[in-house]
């Protein structure tokens, strides 16, 4: 992984259960990545009910009204839960109320700015102009609360909603904590649909592989729901082939770097008898043929392959059958006497 970032607390709020959560907040993601950026305001200022009692700090109320009312508007216009648009607030910036470097102007050392920490690329990729007045500003959550919005339906919510808030920051118990925030502003009725197979039944490794294959599938595995990038190396975006070879390197074997490479690298295997850790090859992508593929998968068993599929696939790297009419064939590196030796040598240490 690259460096990774520190999401840091503020310290403000009076009441001990603030004070637990702002400890709570840094421990957690300490070594967690954050690809937005952004820190966390450990309570908000419940401006909506003037002389009313303070709301609790997992009530909705205590959202600033003017956030509230861009979290439910944005929320209705891209069919996103905006308690989900408020736990990404929260947890970013404390719904704009961090003092932080990047919230309110400028950017913090990983470059994100705003309410909703976006890096300037991304959110020009995806800018809204919320109120309507020519402009396409991250530091203004009229824009950037849609713009967050927008960037979620993109990757996939409300259908994959795990996956989507993932994108939005590569980091699962990031993932957790915005949920538990969405889950708490509403009461905690809220259920999350994930059917993209990242973080359900696609899990278990295979029971049939050896502990070499499944520490190769692992690693594959692990990488579910990043970005795939043509030409990137990891570690936090791949392509189809980078991803293999990295899986087997994690595993201390070398294979080839591209398609093209891999596909007469490893021994051909029949159609029907592939195993875990083969590869599959397909006739996709520029200048592929029946026999030049250029696109890779790995079987992980039951029909089914990790795969880094491409850059506008939801999820981009996830669990997909093989079994497909651009199937070209299957190879299985572990078969080259090259990689039996040194796996005998590996072995040995």
């Amino acid at each position: 992984m690259t460096p990774r970032r520190l999401l840091l607390a503020g310290a403000i709020g009076v009441a001990a259960t603030l004070f637990v959560a702002l400890i709570f907040v840094p421990i957690l993601f300490g070594a967690s990545q954050f690809i937005f950026g952004g820190g966390v305001n450990g309570g908000c200022v419940d401006v909506s009910q003037a002389g009313a009692q303070p709301a609790a700090a997992n009530d909705a109320r205590a959202i600033p009204a003017d956030y509230l009312d861009l979290y439910k508007k944005a929320g209705g216009q891209y069919r996103i839960p905006w308690n989900v648009l408020a736990g990404i607030g929260k947890v970013e910036t404390g719904h704009g109320t961090s003092n932080l470097p990047g919230v309110r102007n400028g950017e913090n050392y990983a470059g994100a700015g705003g309410p909703m920490q976006f890096l300037d690329p991304t959110f020009k990729a995806f800018a809204v102009d919320g109120n309507k007045d020519g402009r396409k500003n991250r530091y203004d959550p009229a824009d950037a609360i849609p713009t967050a919005a927008a960037y979620l339906k993109h990757n996939g919510a409300p259908q994959r909603m795990r996956t989507a808030i993932f994108m939005y920051n590569h980091s699962w118990d990031y993932v957790n904590l915005v949920l538990d925030w969405a889950k708490r502003y509403v009461g905690g009725d809220f259920k999350v649909v994930q059917s993209n197979g990242v973080d359900c039944q696609d899990n278990d490794l295979p029971a049939n592989a050896g502990g070499l294959v499944q520490k190769i599938i692992q690693f594959a595995m692990a990488q579910r729901g990043k970005r795939y990038i043509f030409g990137a190396n990891g570690p936090d975006a791949w392509d189809c082939s980078s991803l293999l070879q990295a899986a087997y390197r994690s595993a201390g074997l070398a294979i080839p770097r591209t398609t093209f490479e891999q596909w007469p690298f490893g021994v051909k295997v029949p159609k029907g008898k592939e195993q875990p850790g083969d590869l599959v090859f397909f006739n996709s992508g520029p200048g592929t043929s029946s026999n030049n593929p250029g696109h890779v998968g790995m079987v992980i068993g039951d029909g089914k392959m990790v795969v880094a599929s491409c850059s506008t696939c939801v999820p981009n790297i996830g669990v997909k059958p093989y079994k497909r009419p651009d199937w070209v064939g299957t190879t299985r590196p572990l078969a080259r006497s090259d990689l039996k030796k040194k796996l005998s040598e590996l072995a040995a240490q």
